[in-house]
């Protein structure tokens, strides 16, 4: 088995008992076995899993302090197992020059020697610290988790039963800016704002480069130019550091999905293609992979050269035009054409003429030099593609028309520059088409479920209409269950009515049904219907759309809405405006951006209605322009309508007027670095049910009587 994949020992026993603690954290990752506990530090580095492990471990024994204690360890073993790496790599790097293969036989030994001599660099550089290199080989899941900073929600929940209310917000903070759209999570900075006084929130693992980019804009955006241009020239600097950290740390174990290393039989120049176009492509990448925040899986547009385009304005508002000639000219070398900054450039050149011979002003070393070797890694790996049946695509990676991944705007003060002066290229774009090819018609899996519109006949696209998805009984049992565990506003931060003043909202998630039905406070077996009702619609979605992946729980939320007596009259608003579930509706623009505070990973969505005795409430969908109604559906009992989460796709409520509405709402990615955490849990606790026999579900959701 190839080391990468490796998964040694097993879980942390789950016992049944502590479920509130459970329910509270995120999903359980796979492990190695633990030791029973932290080790004395010294000697070499503890690999950062078996740390990991010990802390979950001592967490759920009830050892507070002795999981914070190896939590905090294994993050420390993790950072510092990236800076011994990039260390050695970079001292051999200079101590060991690769040679220049020469001519005739044996012409290459001299660089193959050199290859020999550095790699043995490396390792003896990196053993004292580090020991057997194959201590460090971490399984997926468990880099997943560190990637998803879910170490540090364990790490908030000890602190909490420890009494370090600071240290508790940090890591709440710090694992929330990875997950934005984890309501827990959000509910309980809320707290830590109003019960610990002005709390200063710290970013455990910010990248310095985003913050001080970050920094940059909004001085920007306030006219605070002079403090701009220190925050994004600060930011440069970091990011073009973070780039050569990024290059050195490819060289590390690459994986091979195509190849199964025990029958790999490729011949020495094959092989070493392969491992190098892997690492190749790695290096390629870096320049997505500085400009993605965490938690987000698509990088901010054209994040490098706005750098550039910022401090150029910046500059000419200071009155020094020199710094801002050289910044439209770095800033050309990405986008040769574009025509703001190139009418920049020239009238900056205008105000240097009688001082300075722009001709001497060239675009910054560093941007050229980038520039330079990211067109030739692509010049390789698409060589490679062609020559060698090396799967590779070429992403735009500067792409200015895309979707930006920030919260950039165009200062207002742009505006009142004079007609001749410069302008600053930040003008949004549409978003781009989308990627996979979309498809519909696919079986319902349930012989009951009933087809009722495709997408033509609701006069849109990737939209579907069923009917009898549950039955009339389900529908009572599970309005019973929401009677029981809703809370007002559940899952919007506690805001009884988070879209209207006019209507009482209150929902609850899997987990809560859960947790509640085992405490008693509503029938177990009924908790465990919204559960599988919830899994059978993501079923018939996956399967109705013709997915070609997995499509996985981004939130689950069942919801009531309930007009309030004695606010009906007049009413002009809806019970849910108009919006798309993934990107940000800009209905003067008719366009919908694919940006925070956007949930951009959401794929699909679906709503489940459950009952039809109330007046208005209608689902809709419109045009971009949030006001052309292209279709309207009643809701009611089984009633499911589920849709693509895009532009593609504005919908909202239209005011509930008398009674109440409830519905399952769905919300599903096809990524599954954004599953829902709390589904996942959910998953684990059914797993633990059906091991006790507890619970059965009265329905059966294996689509055995499939079409």
């Amino acid at each position: 088995m190839a080391a990468g994949s490796r998964r040694g020992g097993t879980r942390p026993l789950l016992a049944l008992l502590p479920l509130l603690a459970l329910l509270l954290l995120p999903v359980l990752p796979v492990l190695p076995a633990a030791s029973g506990g932290c080790a004395a530090e010294g000697g070499p580095l503890e690999p950062f899993d078996a740390l990991y492990a010990s802390g979950v471990e001592a967490y759920y024994g009830g050892d507070f302090a002795g999981a914070a204690r190896c939590l905090e360890r294994a993050l420390r073993s993790r950072r510092e197992l990236r800076a011994a790496r990039l260390r050695c790599r970079r001292l051999c790097r200079a101590q060991v020059r690769l040679a220049e293969p020469g001519p005739g036989s044996g012409g290459d030994l001299a660089f193959f020697g050199s290859v020999l001599r550095r790699a043995e660099c490396v390792r003896r550089c990196e053993q004292p610290r580090l020991g057997a290199v194959s201590r460090h080989r971490a399984a997926e899941e468990v880099r997943a988790d560190f990637q998803r900073r879910v170490p540090y929600s364990y790490l908030q929940r000890a602190y909490i039963q420890l009494n370090k209310l600071e240290e508790a917000a940090n890591a709440a903070h710090t694992f929330f800016m990875a997950n934005p759209e984890h309501m827990e999570i959000q509910q309980d900075l809320e707290k830590y704002k109003t019960t610990s006084g002005k709390v200063s929130l710290i970013d455990q693992e910010a990248r310095q480069h985003m913050e001080d980019y970050s920094a940059g804009v909004r001085h920007y955006d306030r006219e605070e130019y002079e403090l701009a241009i220190e925050f994004l020239e600060r930011a440069l600097e970091g990011y073009y550091s973070e780039d050569e950290d990024c290059q050195v740390m490819c060289e590390g174990p690459q994986r091979f999905e195509e190849h199964e290393y025990l029958d790999y039989k490729a011949g020495l120049y094959e092989a070493i293609a392969d491992h190098y176009l892997q690492v190749l492509a790695c290096k390629h990448d870096c320049v997505r992979e500085l400009a993605t925040r965490s938690g987000r899986i698509s990088p901010i547009e054209n994040f490098l050269p706005l750098h550039y385009d910022y401090l150029q304005f910046a500059y000419y508002r200071v009155g020094d035009y020199v710094k801002a000639l050289e910044c439209a000219k770095s800033y050309l070398l990405f986008h040769p054409d574009d025509e703001d900054v190139l009418e920049n450039a020239d009238y900056y050149k205008g105000l240097l003429e009688s001082t300075v011979d722009p001709a001497t002003i060239k675009p910054r070393k560093e941007a050229k030099a980038l520039l330079r070797r990211h067109r030739l890694e692509s010049h390789l790996l698409q060589a490679a593609a062609a020559g060698l049946g090396y799967a590779y695509t070429e992403p735009n990676y500067w792409n200015r028309y895309g979707a930006r991944q920030d919260e950039h705007s165009v200062p207002s003060s742009i505006s009142s520059e004079p007609e001749d002066g410069p302008r600053l290229s930040l003008t949004k774009k549409p978003m781009p088409k989308p990627e996979r090819e979309l498809k519909e018609g696919g079986p319902l899996l349930y012989s009951d479920v009933k087809f009722v519109y495709n997408s033509q006949q609701l006069n849109g696209t990737q939209r579907v209409l069923l009917d009898n998805v549950i039955s009339e009984e389900q529908c009572r049992e599970l309005h019973r269950v929401a009677s029981g565990i809703m809370l007002a506003g559940d899952g919007y931060r506690g805001k009884t009515s988070p879209h209207t003043p006019n209507e009482r909202f209150e929902g609850a998630t899997v987990l809560k049904a859960l947790k509640y039905g085992y405490e008693g406070r509503v029938p177990l077996r009924s908790a465990r219907l919204f559960y599988d009702i919830s899994e059978k619609a993501r079923r018939i979605v996956e399967s109705y759309f013709l997915l070609n992946s997995t499509l996985y729980f981004s939130y689950t939320h069942l919801v009531c809405r309930t007009a309030l007596s004695g606010q009906q009259e007049r009413r002009n608003d809806l019970s849910h405006p108009i919006h798309a579930d993934n990107c940000l509706l800009d209905p003067e623009a008719n366009e919908c951006w694919k940006e925070p505070p956007a949930y951009t990973f959401r794929d699909y969505s679906a709503l489940l209605y459950m009952n039809a005795d109330f007046e208005g409430g209608e689902f809709i969908f419109t045009e971009m322009d949030a006001k052309t109604v292209t279709a309207s559906i009643k809701p009611k009992c089984g009633r499911m309508i589920s849709f693509s989460s895009g532009g593609e796709n504005p919908h909202g409520v239209k005011a509930v007027t008398k009674g109440q509405r409830c519905a399952v709402a769905l919300w599903f990615t096809l990524d599954p670095l954004y599953r829902e955490l709390e589904r996942i849990q959910a998953d684990e606790v059914i797993a633990m049910l059906d091991q006790e026999h507890l619970g059965p579900s009265e329905m059966n959701i294996n689509p055995k009587d499939e079409l």
